[in-house]
């Protein structure tokens, strides 16, 4: 089977073709730019490719309502040109061809619970911290929508007393995950990229507790069987052990299983497939499409 996987983010839309089992077979970068100069790239990318359905995990928000006329498309996104975008619809009236959508984090947790960390398990929440922050969660096996989509990235959190910037840096809300905790407001909080902190530094035990409260409060919302970090913040190896343990300090022992209480270094996890989740995710969504 052939299959096209886009991941369309805000800076580079990534193409790949691939199998139903997640294999890439090729793969090319555009970067994002504006749509009239982005879709032609993506377009002439995949016409050729005798692909038989097309997956996509974007950058949003995104209407996700399949009763919607306007489902698929990218809706109040900062992103210049894209705002109320027909991504979806652009791409099946060019390529022809069935097309499945979700969120790049949706994706993500699709691809991990099919074939990587998750694999036999019907519940998972995935999240990416790097330049922005966002979840998607499998429950009892179907991705989970809602009345938009999860927006686990804007969580209100509980200020380190050591933080110097207690409000953070999301320009919606004050001391939400994402303008706590992303890679960015790593950045402005210390003056020096991520990368550029020693392990020791206490840049990561206060990135630690965002992350943990960001566990906890997953916990006893999802009650997830799995939880998987990735995204570029957590290439820093170094905080799933502090992240893991300060959530079980701030369960304080409440949630009555063994899993968290004695197993906790297998719950929550690096992402199986690395990097290449969202590619994957996005080939199982051009099957589901195809299917259905």
């Amino acid at each position: 089977m052939r299959l096209g996987a886009l991941e369309a983010g805000g800076t580079k839309m990534v193409c790949a073709i691939g199998d139903e089992l997640g294999n890439v077979q090729d793969r090319a970068s555009f970067p994002t730019r504006m749509p009239e100069e982005t879709m032609p790239d993506i377009i002439n990318y995949f016409k050729d490719k005798g692909i038989e359905a097309l997956g996509i995990s974007s950058f949003g928000p995104l209407n996700l309502d399949p009763q919607s006329p306007h489902f698929g498309d990218i809706t109040t996104t900062p992103k210049p040109g894209w705002a109320n975008y027909p991504l979806r619809k652009a791409l099946a009236d060019a390529l022809g061809v069935p097309v499945g959508i979700d969120t790049d984090v949706n994706g993500a947790a699709l691809a991990e619970i099919k074939l990587g960390a998750g694999k036999g398990l019907d519940s998972l929440v995935y999240y990416t911290i790097g330049t922005g922050i966002g979840g998607g969660a499998v429950v009892e096996g179907k991705l989970l929508h809602g009345l938009v989509h999860p927006e686990m990235g804007h969580m209100l959190m509980r200020p380190h007393p050591d933080d110097p910037t207690p409000k953070g840096f999301c320009p919606y809300h004050d001391a939400c995950l994402e303008g706590m905790a992303n890679g960015p407001a790593i950045e402005k909080r210390w003056g020096v990229s991520a990368r550029e902190l020693p392990p020791e530094h206490i840049a990561w035990d206060i990135e630690a507790e965002y992350l943990a409260q960001m566990c906890v409060n997953t916990i006893v919302i999802l009650s997830p069987k799995k939880i998987v970090l990735g995204g570029g913040v957590m290439h820093q190896l170094h905080l799933f052990p502090k992240i893991r343990k300060r959530t079980q300090e701030l369960l304080n022992s409440y949630v009555a299983s063994d899993t968290i209480l004695k197993d906790i270094d297998n719950y929550i996890v690096p992402p199986a497939l690395g990097d290449n989740a969202g590619a994957a995710g996005s080939l199982l969504l051009a099957l589901d499409a195809l299917n259905h």
